[in-house]
């Protein structure tokens, strides 16, 4: 392993540090280094926060005049929550600069290598980009396809139900693999459920985990049927997506209590409509988790980047007993199919996670 290779991997080992709470900001960690020697280092902690760059300008332990900085992603070039990164660089004597890959962010693309090129600083692109990328999956996403990254989660039998005949749930997998997909809430900027949900289990979609951000909580609530009292309701950090067919004096009463709701015209709310509107909210990435029909909305939809799909050794049967629904393929050749599969063991549970092939 090269040099670069080593202190890039360290720039993302850095950034896991910030993993939920940059968004809408990508996960971006710096390392200085002077005569082999690392002299300063630091990550992007939250959004509206001092980025990677500037937070390891900051804890220096000496003159970084003729040094090499590091980092995950293209400094940044202009004024956004912060001051431009790369003013910053170029001030310190930074000589060169060597990091994974361009912004995908068509406000700063190409721009800030640009820039310090221009005050003759070496720039070196591609180290590690694969990981870099993967690292920040849901932000090259937001920002190639215009739209949040989708992964949708879901728990079932070997015989692919989710649900019981009368709707129980609870619990297909064992604690250890709910304690994982409670965890993954805190990955993900947001996370959605439909309205039966919410009536059946009442859920907190909360991550219970400490020092783990709780993502913001999206609703689809075509009829506004949720109770005031509602679990997810003990906070305002909620959207509750709805349509015109939703009761006017309901609405009237969730907006009064700080709710945002935004309503469509369709009695069926379209995925690739919701979609849009999340993404000029600067919401990066979902975690659909269900029930049923919202996870088949978004299977016909296919507009899903990635699958946690859990499997428990039960056997439910039953054919009223629930399963993702929606239209489905009408052929084999037709369905999703996934790739680059891991799997991940809890006892006898089993995690499949896979990307879907385009």
């Amino acid at each position: 392993m090269s040099a670069d290779e080593i202190f890039i991997r360290q720039t993302l080992n850095l950034a896991k540090k910030g993993l939920g709470w940059t968004n809408p900001n990508p996960m971006v960690g710096a390392v200085i280094v002077k005569n082999n020697s690392m002299i300063g280092q630091g990550f992007h902690h939250k959004a509206g926060h001092p980025h990677a760059e500037i937070e390891a300008l900051n804890n220096l332990t000496e003159d970084p005049t003729g040094a090499t900085l590091y980092v995950n992603l293209e400094p940044c070039s202009n004024f956004g929550r912060t001051p431009p990164c790369t003013e910053a660089i170029i001030k310190h004597g930074i000589k060169k600069v060597v990091c994974a890959t361009p912004d995908p962010n068509p406000e700063n693309r190409g721009k800030g290598i640009l820039k310090l090129q221009k005050e003759n600083i070496e720039v070196t692109v591609g180290v590690l980009k694969d990981e870099a990328k993967k690292l920040n999956e849901t932000f090259f996403t937001f920002h190639e396809k215009k739209r949040p990254f989708v992964a949708i989660k879901f728990a079932a039998s070997l015989d692919g139900k989710i649900a019981t005949r009368t709707g129980d749930s609870k619990w297909i997998t064992n604690e250890k693999a709910r304690i994982y997909a409670r965890n993954l809430r805190g990955q993900y900027q947001a996370v959605l459920v439909g309205i039966n949900t919410v009536l059946t289990d009442n859920p907190d979609l909360g991550t219970r985990i400490k020092g783990k951000k709780y993502p913001i909580k999206i609703i689809l609530d075509p009829r506004l049927q949720i109770p005031i009292n509602a679990q997810v309701l003990r906070d305002q950090n909620v959207i509750l997506v709805t349509t015109t067919k939703a009761e006017r004096k309901k609405k009237e009463q969730l907006e009064n209590k700080g709710f945002t709701i935004l309503v469509f015209d369709s009695e069926h709310i379209k995925i690739e409509e919701l979609l849009s509107v999340l993404k000029e909210k600067e919401i990066i990435s979902i975690l659909v988790e269900g029930g049923g029909e919202t996870l088949g909305s978004f299977v016909d939809s296919k507009i899903i980047d990635k699958v946690y799909a859990f499997h428990a050794p039960i056997i439910i049967g039953g054919k009223n007993a629930i399963s993702i629904g929606g239209k489905g393929a009408q052929t084999i050749q037709q369905a999703l199919q996934l790739k680059n599969i891991s799997y991940k063991k809890f006892d006898d549970n089993l995690l499949r996670i896979g990307y879907v092939e385009k």
